[in-house]
């Protein structure tokens, strides 16, 4: 080839050197190197033949993982279009507000999601069809090969926790950098098996081991969706030797019946795609010898930024690491205690979202939002989001502190602490806790039902744990916690449980 390796050459590239090596393996079967090249041509051909597509322009995805759907976004990168993932957990309205936002040229689906795709072609007057008719015969003798490094390639909607979702814009160099710096922190090679269980419309799901393991030649075990059963025959039978994960994943394998008979030899390590770990998650890993490693970034950052290696994480359990490959990270506007707002530079991380709004400011630092402290030797560790920081009485509490202290006793299945506004302190921390009983598990036998004491019992377990005025002043029990796709509590849903009479507050 003469010109850089990018996405859509990806496919040709490992079919000329391994045609017979298996890429993906889907749905109960193997996809060779050979037929994801044919797929992604026929795939091509298809889209300009029969819908049009060009340069510049927008497909969208609405499903689960799917095999097509890595191949739509390799041909979709030949041509110089781009892909938009939408979050199959949206409501229909959301999904609506999106194409109304990036017009896309028509909206493919799979099975699971054909109806609701239909009702959106209604509303939206964009086609929709089945992501299967992809790779049908196309007048198209051949698919023009347009796509350059500058070329948008992958728009993802931010989760929006807060506020309207916005769409990052990445661009091929963006997802090429992306994928050299996960290859260099997960040492990926050819003979590596990565499973795939998050969601490939979340970045995470996609560009922190899918598209990194398919550069290098690695095979992907791809499933639809997180299914904890089929994640534990998986590591049993096909043997991947690397996988990512998210806590409410972990938390789902650990609370499975069959967890502590799977053999889990065969992965070399977990990695986590979440800025905050609960370290009895980890531990538990820890437990059984796989390490447990830590990567934080950002819808906008790739999202490869801070990395936490393998060899580092058992002594650094609780730490994103340092910064990945060709990653500069700094901390702005440092408070007393060492915390400070998370700033990142990178050639994965993207200059603007749709259509022209920039991203970075005049030098090209991200804003994470996310506060953090830097250890002596350069490793980083996430305390919170900024927007989530409590000022009681003029104590700053990191929200996170006080969940980790929390999520240490065995009662609590998960937790979250937000801030509520009061006359006296100027903020409360308040403390929101599923109890694992309340997802099907029992409370230990030898100690009373947690709901006739559970206030009282986690109380006393935080109180030679935190200072007093990190202490949860109101207490609310939830079935479950709010939660975007990729597993972040949904802040602002909690704090509107706190204005609603019907919520069990003590």
């Amino acid at each position: 080839m003469d010109h850089p390796l990018l996405p859509g050459d990806i496919p040709a590239h490992h079919s000329a050197a391994r045609p017979e090596a298996v890429a993906v393996h889907f749905g109960g079967r193997d996809c060779t190197w050979r037929e994801l090249e044919r797929r992604t041509d026929a795939a091509a051909r298809s889209l300009v033949g029969k819908w049009g597509v060009a340069a510049g322009d927008r497909v969208a995805y609405l499903g689960l993982n799917h095999l097509d759907q890595l191949v739509l976004l390799f041909a979709l990168c030949r041509l110089g279009a781009m892909l938009v993932p939408l979050n199959v957990r949206l409501a229909p309205v959301e999904w609506q507000s999106v194409l109304d936002d990036c017009a896309p040229v028509c909206l493919l689906h799979d099975a699971a999601f054909g109806e609701p795709a239909s009702a959106l072609a209604a509303v939206t007057a964009r086609p929709a069809y089945p992501i299967e008719s992809l790779g049908e015969e196309s007048s198209t003798a051949a698919a023009p090969s347009a796509g350059a490094a500058g070329d948008p390639a992958l728009l993802v909607y931010t989760s929006g926790t807060t506020g309207r979702p916005k769409g990052a814009v990445h661009t091929q160099a963006n997802l090429m950098a992306n994928m050299a710096a996960a290859i260099q922190a997960h040492n990926l090679t050819s003979q590596d098996r990565v499973l795939t269980v998050l969601p490939l419309f979340h970045v995470g799901g996609l560009c922190i081991q899918t598209l990194p393991a398919l550069r290098v030649g690695a095979t992907v075990q791809l499933h639809s969706r997180f299914d904890a059963t089929a994640t534990l025959q998986t590591l049993a039978e096909r043997r991947p030797t690397l996988t990512l994960l998210v806590p409410a994943v972990m938390k789902a394998l650990l609370d499975h019946p069959g967890w502590p008979a799977t053999d889990l030899t065969s992965l070399r390590a977990v990695w986590a795609g979440s800025s905050i770990l609960p370290e009895a998650l980890v531990q538990a890993f820890h437990a059984r010898g796989v390490p447990v490693c830590n990567v934080y970034g950002a819808t906008e950052t790739g999202p490869f930024s801070l990395a936490l290696p393998a060899d580092r994480a058992l002594d650094h359990v609780g730490s994103c690491g340092w910064p990945a490959l060709a990653v500069e990270a700094r901390l702005a506007d440092v408070r007393a205690d060492g915390v400070g707002e998370l700033w990142v530079r990178a050639p994965q991380v993207v200059s603007h979202y749709w259509p022209q709004l920039p991203a970075v400011d005049a030098d090209g630092w991200f804003h994470s939002g996310d506060l953090a402290r830097c250890a002596a030797d350069g490793s980083y560790t996430i305390v919170g989001r900024a927007r989530e920081l409590i000022i009681s009485g003029g104590e700053n509490i990191y929200p996170a502190e006080v969940e980790n202290a929390l999520a240490s006793h065995p009662w609590v299945a998960e937790c979250a602490v937000i801030g509520q506004p009061d006359i006296t302190w100027g903020q409360i921390p308040v403390a929101f806790v599923v109890l694992r009983h309340q997802n099907g598990l029992q409370p230990p036998s030898d100690g009373p039902d947690p709901l006739s004491n559970w206030e009282q019992t986690l109380r006393a377990h935080l109180r030679d744990r935190l200072a007093r005025y990190k202490q949860p002043r109101r207490w609310v029990r939830l079935d479950a916690l709010p939660r975007t796709a990729l597993g972040k509590v949904r802040a602002s849903e909690l704090g509107e449980l706190l204005t609603t009479s019907g919520a069990p507050v003590t």
